[in-house]
């Protein structure tokens, strides 16, 4: 057993099959099955069932994939502490963030990590809180921020901020004189409030598109357009209405005009969770990184810190 098999058996079990997994460890396909045959042989017990869609862990198979996950994090944490002995700390960190993080919250707190911090580096990928969650339950990430409407059962969670989405309208539109109001009743007549949204990828829309068909199926946008900003500038001119994100709403009103709406709806009264599956086994850079964002945020006190 060496550290190879360990990774190759995480990504098998992650991935849920042999032909996955190799390759995310760029293996082939017959090194890979070989590497786990001889661990199963080394172990004397089978580690995984192979059905014909794929391979689960066996009981054995769970309690190795939880202990290698366990070495292999250790691993990380002495390489991490070594480095600061060398040439100073250096870590690659990967964050999930839905699109209001990634667009709107995250990035000027990124940047002022990151120059405080020239060794390391970061991707951040934009997700559904939804697939977020489970990405950080199946140790795919360390990190993750994403709202509080999503499933977080098996993680650790610490509130960063409120993050409600509000209804933006043109200055003279008949809505922009409401005070507040449920999606639904902005969706009760399309042609006179046509909606504007993002792209299909993103995470913020599709959560909007799946609440504004549940009350009109079949229901659509009438344009599409690559960021909040170009969004905005387009409800500013009179091509529709959208459904943004409170931070978005009041930066776009200030340049452009533009009005707001608060939603009353039970989904748009957001919070902010930055996440993990643990935060007292984060590697050093990922728990300085979670200390950094809670402690950078002006929200609600965080219940729970890293």
């Amino acid at each position: 057993m060496d550290l190879i098999d360990l990774r190759l058996f995480l990504h098998v079990v992650e991935q849920g099959s042999i032909t996955a997994g190799a390759e995310r460890s760029h293996m082939t396909l017959a090194s890979a099955s070989a590497r786990v045959r001889a661990l199963e042989d080394a172990l004397g017990t089978p580690l995984l069932v192979r059905e014909r869609r794929g391979a689960q862990p066996t009981p054995a198979g769970q309690t190795l994939a939880r202990h290698a996950q366990q070495v292999l994090g250790q691993l990380g944490q002495l390489h991490e502490a070594m480095a600061e002995h060398t040439e100073g700390p250096r870590a690659h960190l990967r964050v999930l963030a839905n699109t209001s993080a990634a667009t709107v919250h995250l990035p000027p707190l990124l940047a002022r990590f990151l120059a405080a911090h020239p060794g390391y580096t970061l991707d951040m990928q934009e997700r559904p809180s939804a697939a977020i969650a489970d990405a950080l339950r199946q140790r795919h990430a360390e990190l993750g921020v994403l709202s509080d409407a999503a499933d977080v059962a098996g993680l650790e969670c610490a509130p960063l901020r409120p993050d409600p989405l509000m209804l933006i309208v043109p200055r003279r539109h008949a809505l922009a004189g409401v005070r507040r109001m449920p999606l639904a009743d902005a969706l009760a007549d399309a042609l006179a409030h046509p909606f504007l949204g993002l792209h299909e990828a993103s995470a913020l829309q599709a959560m909007v598109t799946a609440q504004a068909r549940r009350c009109q199926p079949g229901w659509d946008y009438r344009m599409r357009l690559g960021s909040l900003e170009a969004v905005s500038r387009m409800v500013a001119l009179g091509a529709g209405v959208a459904v943004v994100p409170r931070a978005v709403a009041e930066r776009e009103a200030r340049a452009s005009g533009l009005r707001r709406v608060p939603l009353t709806d039970g989904w748009a009264a957001r919070t902010l969770l930055l996440a993990a599956p643990s935060f007292g086994a984060l590697p050093p850079a990922a728990a300085r990184l979670a200390r950094f964002l809670i402690d950078a945020t002006s929200g609600p006190k965080a219940s729970a810190r890293p």
